[in-house]
């Protein structure tokens, strides 16, 4: 079995031949290996076998070249590819496919010299490598590092003969594209848990988009446009209307909204032909798919109901002699729209259908996605505008793609019009992700998920339905123990990107050239802003080069130029995965030449984690105290000031985390860790108690002294160091405090007693600035305790709102 390649030497980065040398890369590796290859090997003489491989090998490679794959490794009888290694479409995972299975079909159709029937087995893999950029321009051994490549390998044994094995990841990247049979899942060599494949068996004919909901934030765009195709019917004016915007910005949801109220003009039916472009189609899929929509014709019917309505459809548009041979060409052209002679003809029938049909009423042909049409459908649309234009019909072009892609269109300039579709307001996107969320059975989460999430949607109506879907997937992952090794989710899923948004931003990276992907990525490493002087000084470049490539990138609007005069990141989700790219010993590099710490150089996060068996600390352990230093937090600093002052604080719980407050992933208690650590000892001389979404480690004592810090969003950490009869020795020690780059908090002598009924005549703080007496306290609810030598820490149970009270001289920190 090959294993994955190991790129050997030292890790270096040098800016001056950028682009980066490595990137980690979301790829697909393809993995094929000959059935049965050491018997047939055996009963064949040596020539015999040089000639069955290099038809083999030539086989493999012409297909891969078609579907833009890399050769990375030819291992025996085995052939690695990558795609998405140099560049990615978005689509990496379906042209594996693609190849895998066209690959199992070219094998079948050409006999090979000694092996009349060769079969193959095919696993494809998707996931995150290192890959050599210049090698992965020609190919060529070593251009990927990583387990992904393992996975492939490991995928081709459970694939059948002659069948295409897929993973989890993979699966979900071509569902919709790839018809697929969910199997049983498989132990594969080296992981934990059995793994999920799915075997492909074909292409599929993707199925209309569903569009759901109520249409948000697009009346304007819906507006002009209904005005513009109502002008055209009614002036018998053709015109081109282009619908631009960005993947995930609701351009083909204002189409469906176009087609369903623009229905007659002045009494006259209007005639929609709307056809949709998958990736990499075939030359005039399309084109057959207007032919449906003007015959009404379903997919799998018959072939005697599809001659009878194509002849029904035909009958008033082309002339009774050619009728027979009209059907007959639009039989050829469903059966097989690709770019043969029949199929030509069969569009050629097509266009004279449409403009006889444009003749009689107003006609609207749309094309959804048309930037990944093939020429021959352009040439089909422009002969078609122009002809229309010639005689005056009634018919507009409807063109949806996206701002990067342009089209030469055919007539005259003023017959052509562009709608921007632009990205939804905060407003807006806050009323599309509460019906989202709605949807999903996540109404109670839908404040809190709306204002986390509408940062990262950015207004794009695309973004918010995925987060939404993400939310839901990392709520079931630990559900189904498989899952853990089928869905490759992030420590936080509803905070990491999900795969489909993951592979837009790729696609919009991978178009940027060497100089801009460099600059955009530097951006992204440094959170403060870039200057002109900035980027040159981490990219080594010359004085004067850095601020074209800086106002190119804010005029596409990658970046936005801040107040201060420097450009950062516009969009989250774009910084997040250009730094995610980077590998770290260029990260490092930037961070260095920034003057920034690098991840190696951040101290250990504090953690809590609950002791797993409950001892007392040993006597003659010397005494340990060992301090916390706290980020800022504004939102206790007023409070903090106030208990520093001598009176009394009332910290209201929860408290509201802000999205700057850094958030420590809970940690294990198996894990080790290096950080401090605060263990749960019920016997022991020190206790913490903390709920499960807190905030981080809090807390250090040792048995005469005590470090508490109460801090989290819906329960406080509570440390007590003494046992009640020690409340009262010794004088306390004075706080210390420190307010700005970071806060200390220490308390000495300081013992919490609990359940203890108050003597007469004490009093016990309930608010700022009011005691009141044993007897007002009971008759409110509270837990009853003392103020002894050094104070105490209880929690009122009053009203809805709980709340701890503090003694006098306890700084806070929150």
């Amino acid at each position: 079995m090959p294993m994955p390649t190991i790129v050997a030497g030292p890790q270096r980065f040098t800016s001056a031949g950028w682009p980066v040398p490595e990137e980690r890369r979301l790829v697909t590796v393809l993995f094929v290996d000959i059935v049965g290859s050491t018997a047939l090997v055996d009963r064949l003489d040596p020539e015999d076998v040089r000639a069955l491989q290099r038809a083999y090998f030539g086989t493999v490679a012409g297909v891969l070249s078609r579907w833009h794959g890399v050769v990375e490794k030819y291992v025996g009888d085995a052939v690695m590819a990558l795609f998405g290694a140099r560049r990615s479409d978005g689509f990496d995972a379906y042209r594996a496919v693609r190849a895998a299975l066209e690959i199992q079909g070219a094998l079948d159709r050409r006999p090979l010299p000694g092996a009349p029937r060769l079969r193959v087995r095919v696993g494809v893999a998707t996931g995150e490598a290192l890959v050599d950029l210049a090698a992965a321009r020609d190919g060529g051994h070593g251009v990927a590092s990583g387990a992904v490549i393992t996975t492939a390998a490991r995928l081709q044994e459970y694939a059948p003969p002659g069948g295409v094995a897929l993973c989890a990841a993979t699966h979900r990247a071509t569902t919709g594209l790839v018809d697929q049979r969910h199997v049983p899942p498989v132990a594969l060599a080296g992981k934990t848990l059995p793994v999920d494949v799915w075997h492909a068996t074909g292409t599929t004919r993707p199925a209309p988009t569903r569009h759901e909901g109520p249409l948000v934030g697009r009346r304007r765009e819906l507006a002009t446009a209904r005005d513009l195709v109502v002008r055209a019917a009614r002036d018998r004016s053709p015109r081109w209307l282009s619908l631009v915007g960005p993947a995930g910005s609701g351009r083909s949801r204002l189409l469906h909204e176009l087609t369903r109220v623009v229905r007659t003009v002045d009494g006259t039916p209007v005639r929609w032909c709307v056809a949709h472009c998958p990736p990499y189609p075939q030359p005039l899929a399309p084109v057959a798919d207007l032919v449906r929509g003007l015959a009404g014709l379903r997919a799998g019917e018959p072939p005697a109901t599809v001659r009878r309505r194509l002849t029904a459809a035909l009958t008033d548009l082309v002339p009774p002699t050619a009728l027979t041979e009209a059907v007959y060409a639009l039989e050829a052209l469903l059966a097989t729209p690709d770019g043969s002679a029949d199929a030509a003809r069969g569009a050629e029938v097509a266009r004279q259908a449409l403009l006889g049909l444009a003749a009689r009423q107003p006609v609207m042909v749309a094309v959804d996605d048309l930037d990944r049409a093939t020429a021959a459908l352009h040439r089909f649309l422009h002969r078609l505008f122009a002809a229309a234009t010639a005689r005056s019909l009634p018919l507009v072009v409807v063109a949806v793609h996206r701002p990067e892609w342009a089209d030469v269109l055919p007539g005259p300039r003023g017959r052509w019009h562009r709608l921007t579709v632009p990205p939804l307001r905060p407003v807006e996107t806050g009323r599309l992700l509460r019906h989202l969320l709605g949807l999903a059975d996540r109404p109670a989460a839908a404040v809190a998920a709306v204002a986390r999430l509408l940062p990262l949607v950015g207004g794009n109506p695309g973004r918010a339905v995925a987060y939404v879907a993400s939310l839901g997937v990392s709520q079931s992952v630990a559900a189904s123990p498989g899952a853990a090794q089928s869905v490759a989710a992030s420590p936080d899923a509803a905070q990491s990107v999900p795969e489909e948004v993951r592979r837009e931003v790729d696609a919009r990276l991978d178009r940027l050239d060497g100089a801009r992907r460099a600059v955009l990525m530097v951006a992204a490493t440094i959170d403060a802003g870039v200057s002109a002087a900035t980027v040159e000084r981490l990219l080594d470049w010359a004085s004067g080069r850095a601020a074209p490539v800086l106002r190119a990138l804010a005029a596409a609007g990658f970046l936005v130029l801040r107040a201060d005069g420097r450009y950062g990141v516009a969009d989250s989700v774009v910084r997040e995965v250009a730094y995610a790219r980077l590998p770290r010993a260029a990260r490092a590099a930037f961070a260095r030449r920034a003057g920034l710490p690098t991840e190696a150089d951040l101290p250990p996060a504090p953690v809590v984690s609950p002791a797993p068996h409950p001892r007392p600390l040993p006597a003659a352990t010397p005494p340990q105290v060992r301090t916390v230093v706290l980020p800022p937090t504004p939102v206790r600093a007023a409070a903090d000031r106030r208990a520093a002052r001598g009176t009394l604080g009332t910290y209201p719980a929860p408290l509201r985390r802000l999205a700057t407050t850094p958030r420590l992933a809970p940690v294990p208690a198996a894990r080790a860790v290096s950080g401090p650590v605060v263990a749960a000892r019920p016997d022991g001389p020190m206790s913490v108690l903390r709920a499960p979404d807190t905030f981080g480690a809090v807390g250090v004592a040792r048995p005469d002294s005590l470090l508490s810090v109460l801090r989290a969003p819906d329960t406080f950490g509570v440390a007590r160091s003494a046992p009640a009869d020690s409340a009262g020795s010794g004088p306390p020690a004075a706080p210390t405090e420190r307010v700005g780059a970071g806060r200390v908090v220490e308390l000495r002598d300081w013992a919490a007693v609990r359940d203890r009924v108050p003597p007469a005549g004490s009093q016990r703080a309930t608010g700022p600035g009011r005691t009141a007496g044993p007897a007002r306290a009971a008759d409110h609810g509270a837990v009853l305790s003392t103020v002894g030598r050094g104070g105490s820490a209880r929690r009122e149970r009053r009203g809805r709102r709980p709340r701890w009270d503090l003694p006098r001289g306890v700084p806070a920190a929150a």
